[in-house]
Formats: structure tokens, sequence, C-alpha cells
């Protein structure tokens, strides 16, 4: 089978080697007609494009760093799986690195990804604000953070959830369906959305004169330990006036329904409960979870493009872009 070059596709083409490689990389103006004629060719004659010369050449790997802290989180690996497809379409490989909270393993990615030459990194999620400076490498790599502050903002583009507004709302439907004494569920409050969404729901009580007190209305959980059960039962007992529980997210909220269940707590009669990222178990669960909807979409759409343009631009950083949630309100908020 013949082996076909950039030259051969142009001249069966009818057009110049520049038009073609800027249809191939999808840069610079071209018509739709000369994109389709091109393409038509490449996919006739079985063209592959030496992707070793073109990074030689171009300076760049074309392949992108993602970290993610927890890969089997359904809101983290929605947005890897659409963040690796949009730039799959874009000629761009990915290298998915799942750091389990582990500072140390996030460090050791970040050493591997600077090794690979990586020409971009995204950043999702995280305790502790992002802070990337490359002591091995001269080579300055652009980077992205998704729901996680970056220790120096004017490097970069940080790109959020509205979190405050979801919890916000959150609190809102709880108490717009009866409840007095709503509590707030959650294991940490050192991640970015953490903050928000404490800060959203506390001003939400304030909002309708509602007091807010961490002993009152906070409970600090680990849903995944063992005495899960009794520390909610434990909390329960000492505040028996407690009618509402915003979780901090979907997987929090559906083991706490398991055990209120356990409990012989009925929902919504007794305890109204909700979540935040909408999870397709939010929908299937009896009854079913009223939760808050991250726009998976628009994030990962806004920072594909915020990160392929720092790659072309360094310099057009220090950015934050917030993106509106949504609410869905299902049976465990229901009013009576």
């Amino acid at each position: 089978m013949k082996k076909y070059s950039l030259k051969d596709i142009a001249t069966l083409s009818g057009v110049s080697i520049a038009t073609v490689s800027r249809v191939i990389n999808d840069n610079g103006r071209f018509s739709e007609e000369t994109r389709q004629k091109v393409l038509s060719v490449i996919e006739e004659t079985g063209y592959k494009m030496n992707y070793n010369a073109k990074s030689l050449r171009m300076n760049r790997s074309f392949t992108i760093g993602i970290l993610v802290p927890d890969i089997s989180n359904y809101f983290f690996s929605d947005v890897v799986q659409k963040i690796e497809e949009i730039l799959f379409d874009k000629g761009y490989s990915t290298i998915i690195c799942n750091t389990a909270r582990n500072q140390d393993k996030e460090t050791a990615y970040l050493k591997m990804l600077e090794g690979k030459g990586v020409d971009g990194l995204i950043v999702i999620s995280g305790a502790e604000a992002f802070d990337f400076e490359s002591s091995s490498s001269d080579k300055h790599i652009p980077y992205i953070c998704i729901d996680r502050e970056p220790k120096n903002k004017k490097e970069t583009v940080f790109i959020s959830s509205n979190h405050y507004q979801g919890a916000f709302e959150a609190a809102e439907e709880l108490i717009n369906a009866g409840c007095r004494q709503p509590v707030i569920a959650m294991h940490s409050r050192k991640s970015t959305s953490a903050k928000e969404r404490y800060n959203g729901f506390k001003d939400a009580l304030k909002k309708n004169n509602i007091s807010f007190s961490p002993k009152n209305n906070l409970i600090n959980i680990n849903p995944y330990e063992a005495d899960f059960c009794n520390l909610i039962d434990t909390f329960l007992l000492a505040r028996p006036d407690v009618d509402g529980i915003f979780c901090i997210n979907d997987s929090i909220a559906l083991e706490m329904m398991l055990v209120l269940h356990q409990l012989n707590k009925r929902i919504p009669e007794d305890i109204k409960v909700i979540g935040f990222d909408d999870t397709p178990a939010a929908k299937y669960v009896y009854p079913s979870l009223s939760s808050v909807k991250q726009d998976t979409d628009k994030i990962v759409t806004v920072a594909v493009e915020n990160l392929l343009n720092l790659i072309q631009y360094p310099n057009e950083t220090d950015k934050l872009l917030i993106i509106p949630v949504s609410l869905t309100s299902r049976e465990s908020t229901k009013k009576p």
C-alpha cells in the first residue's frame, strides 16, 4: 500500500501544503468546501500523520495531562471522560493520573508528566490550593484548575461551578419544604468547593432567620467508616428536632438515606435529604433524591477551550470562570 505524504495530499486536493496542514490542525483560515475536499482525500488515501515528526517540528507532544483525585467519583469520572473525548477529537492524547488524594502521589505524577513533555495540564479538584512550580524543567507547562483554587491565580485559569449558589438553593429547598432545623453533612472543609458549599448553606439559614452553629448544624462524617450509623444515631438523639439534611455530595446523601432507614426515620416525612452532583443513582433510589446538578458539559467545554488557548497564548491567564448549577427536586424533599 502506497505511503502518502503531505505533498501528495495537497496535490490530490488541489490546494497548497500549507492549506492541508491548516485543515489537519484545524488552525487558520480555509473554507468548509476546502476542508471537506482535503478530509475526503485523507480518507480515500488512508493518509496518516507522522506525529513524531510533527511533534519535533512544532516542539509539541500533543499530549495533555489530567490530575484527578478519585476516578471512581461520578462527577470526576464524568468530567475526565468528556475532556478526553473533546481532546481526542482535536488531535490530543491524554494521560489520566488518579492521585487518590495523596500529595506524594500527585507530586510524583507531576514530575512524570513534565518528563513526558505534556503540552498542558488539567487539575481537577483537591483539598489544598494547587501549587505547580516546574523545578525539573525549564519549560513552563500551561495548566488550568477545575474546582481547585490555584495558589498563584496569575498564572492560570480557575474554572468552578457555583458551589455557593448550589448549597444556598439546596438549603432553601429544605426550608421551603418545611424544615426548621436543617443541618449540613460533610467530611471536610478544606477544598474550595467544600468551603463554598458550607458558606452557602450557612447564609441561606441566616437569610431565613434560622440560627447556625457548627455544634448543632454540622455533621462531620466519613460515610465509609464502620461507625457511620452510630455517629448519625448519636447526633440525631442529641438533636431530635433535626428535620432536614443537606449532604455535601450524593455519595454521602445515599449513605445517609440508608442509615436513616435503618434508624426507622421516614424520608421525607421525618427528615428530608438533599445531595449535590445529581449522580445517576439519585433518580433511581427510593425515595428519589433531590440534588444539585453541575453543568459538566459546560465545565468541560470551557476548560478545554481555555487550556488550548493558553498553550497558544501563554499570557492569557488570571481568569476566574464560574459555571451556574441547577437544582433538581425529587421525592426526598417533598412537602407532606
